[in-house]
């Protein structure tokens, strides 16, 4: 009977070595990850009650398309108020900027020829008695009595005549850059006003999808709650999680390799972002097994993106790994 002949220690641990080689090492399994999307979400800056929605999960829409109405009385009428303000600002600036209406003048010009015509009077009266007094037959009091009246009736034509003047210009220049101040500061509150009844109404930024509908009609909404989630085309992005010994081959443009169940063969994406910190620190991490726990998670951009799904899991290879 023919006896076969075990190896020694020394080469059992050599054939358990060589075996062991033959197996796939830890760095050439694939790494944890799947399809994230990169939202859109749409939201007012102020609160309402959800009047009208237009679309439901799943709609394709375009930009422009108008998505959700929420109540807005109280921007309308905060508008028509504005507006109001703003337009009187406008008339105020613009009066300023004119001289009298011709009514206005009409009425200067007759007070003017009314007083020239009692300053000729005074002046005639003032001749005459001068001669009297003269001749003694009017005192003195007389004449400084009338003199007075005559230079009252001068100085009455000089006052209409500067009227006269100014009737033809507009404000001075600070009444009038006061004014157009006051009218763009309207202005604003009315562009402001029109702002906040529009964010009532919400609009499609890009054509996209309806991912998520987050209220119905007749809810509540808070300020800045969003009212719809909208996919656009290609915003879905890979995100995985890289083991500590591998991270330096999860350079930022490094090219991986992906895969999953019903996915067509060849997808691939490059590396866009890694993070920083761990994703799992254990209590002790000075341990060789403690730091095999650590991965960092990292971002990646497909050259497909229509062929993966949101939550989708996916095998990440490092391209070039067997």
């Amino acid at each position: 009977m023919r006896h076969l002949r075990l190896p020694g220690l020394p080469g059992l641990v050599a054939l358990l070595a060589a075996l062991a080689g033959c197996g796939a090492s830890k760095s050439d399994a694939p790494l944890s990850g799947y399809a994230e999307a990169e939202l859109v979400y749409l939201a007012s800056s102020s609160a309402g009650t959800l009047l009208a929605l237009n679309v439901k999960r799943g709609d394709a829409v375009k930009a422009g398309q108008v998505l959700y109405q929420l109540d807005s009385d109280a921007e309308a009428l905060s508008r028509d108020a504005a507006q109001a303000r703003s337009e009187r600002a406008l008339a105020q600036a613009d009066n300023l900027r004119k001289g009298k209406r011709p009514l206005e003048l009409a009425a200067l010009y007759e007070q003017l020829a009314q007083a020239r015509a009692a300053l000729a009077g005074s002046a005639a009266a003032l001749s005459r008695q001068q001669t009297l007094v003269q001749q003694g037959y009017v005192s003195p009091l007389r004449l400084e009595e009338l003199t007075a009246a005559r230079d009252r009736d001068a100085a009455r034509v000089k006052e209409l005549q500067a009227q006269r003047r100014l009737a033809d210009e507009s404000a001075r220049r600070d009444e009038v850059a006061a004014a157009a101040a006051e009218a763009r500061g309207a202005g604003a509150d009315l562009a402001l006003a029109r702002w906040r009844e529009g964010q009532k109404q919400r609009t499609a930024p890009t054509d996209a999808r309806v991912h998520d509908v987050m209220y119905r009609s007749g809810e509540w909404v808070n300020a800045g709650a969003p009212v719809l989630a909208l996919l656009p085309p290609g915003a879905v992005k890979v995100r995985f999680f890289v083991p500590q010994d591998q991270l330096p081959r999860a350079a930022v443009g490094a090219e991986l390799v992906l895969s999953c169940d019903g996915c067509p063969p060849g997808l691939a994406a490059r590396i866009r972002w890694v993070s920083t910190q761990a994703e799992f620190t254990p209590p002790v991490i000075y341990s060789i097994g403690s730091r095999s726990k650590l991965v960092f998670m990292a971002e990646a951009e497909p050259t497909d993106p229509a062929a993966l799904r949101p939550g989708q899991p996916l095998d990440v290879r490092f391209k070039g790994a067997p």
